[in-house]
């Protein structure tokens, strides 16, 4: 079942059971996919819904920082709220402990021996990591292991 049927299954049970907030938060989800199959005139692909999701977490983050820097505490919950809806529908992140493993066997597989080689070993990790862990962690991760 794709991402979308899913979540549309998701919204019919929030909207019986009168939970607004997770209706509403689904509803978001389900536009932003919509929307990008629109903008490409063809069902998704896994990696695709994954990447809407990615960048609907990245936005929702984005703004709860937003809201708590003004002191707007009601709108930052909401975002929160959103976000733990988001995540639901996400791939379990990986632990630091895996993350490191993935660097540390792409850092041997490209040969790795300096900052000049961030760039290819970032680009042998994103590809395995995609949608379980953050790109500035994995980056942070990888920095540190070639310093």
């Amino acid at each position: 079942m794709s991402l979308i049927a899913t979540l549309q299954k998701e919204l019919t049970a929030a909207m019986k059971e009168r939970d607004a907030a997770r209706r509403d938060a689904l509803r978001l989800i389900l536009s932003s996919l919509q929307s990008a199959e629109k903008e490409l005139q063809r069902p998704l692909h896994e990696d695709e819904e994954l990447q809407v999701l990615q960048r609907e977490r990245k936005r929702r983050l984005e703004s709860i920082e937003a809201f708590e820097a003004a002191g707007r505490a009601e709108q930052a919950e909401k975002e929160e709220g959103e976000l733990e809806v988001l995540e639901e529908f996400m791939p379990e992140p990986l632990s630091e402990d895996d993350l490191e493993r993935i660097v540390d066997d792409a850092i041997a597989e490209v040969g790795a021996t300096s900052m000049r080689d961030l760039g290819r070993v970032m680009a042998d990790v994103m590809p395995r990591v995609s949608g379980k862990a953050d790109g500035s962690a994995v980056s942070q991760i990888v920095r540190e292991k070639l310093a």
